[in-house]
């Protein structure tokens, strides 16, 4: 069974995630979408709200599952999944640059390899942080993020 691992911290989860999973989805046989956190800093949303949020957004594809870590590589999540690759999204090429020594990283502590899938071209300009400031400040991010998603949005943020 190829398996990959779409780690990333999902606070909240955008269309440029699903995305990324989506496209995950078809390349390999299981796709295990790992919320990883630092239980030290306060999220905009909790893993719980996350969890649920990913579930609903991407509960449609058979082969994803979801699931969380806290304080830890993500090479060692792949071990324990059992996953020899991971799955990132690259936006451009500050992302590019931001990546690949990562990469370099992880292919040298465990052999795990990285695959980058370039963003939907409409999508680059999105991040869960910027999505969240916009609205803080009142402005519209429909189409950025999942009906679920904007809905919980703007109801903790705006």
């Amino acid at each position: 069974m190829r398996r990959c691992v779409c780690p990333g911290s999902y606070d909240p989860v955008t269309n440029g995630h699903l995305d990324v999973v989506t496209r995950a989805s078809r390349l390999f046989d299981e796709v295990v979408v790992a919320i990883l956190h630092n239980p030290a800093k306060s999220g905009t949303f909790s893993v719980p709200e996350r969890t649920a949020l990913l579930e609903e957004t991407l509960g449609h594809l058979p082969n994803v599952r979801i699931d969380s870590w806290a304080d830890t590589l993500v090479v060692d999540v792949c071990r324990e999944v059992g996953a020899d690759a991971m799955v990132k999204g690259l936006r451009g090429g500050t992302d590019f640059a931001y990546e690949l020594p990562m990469a370099h990283m992880n292919r040298h502590l465990t052999g795990v390899e990285t695959l980058f899938l370039a963003a939907d071209p409409a999508l680059t300009h999105v991040s869960s942080s910027l999505l969240k400031e916009v609205v803080r400040y009142g402005g519209d991010v429909e189409g950025l993020v999942p009906a679920p998603v904007l809905a919980a949005l703007r109801e903790r943020l705006g």
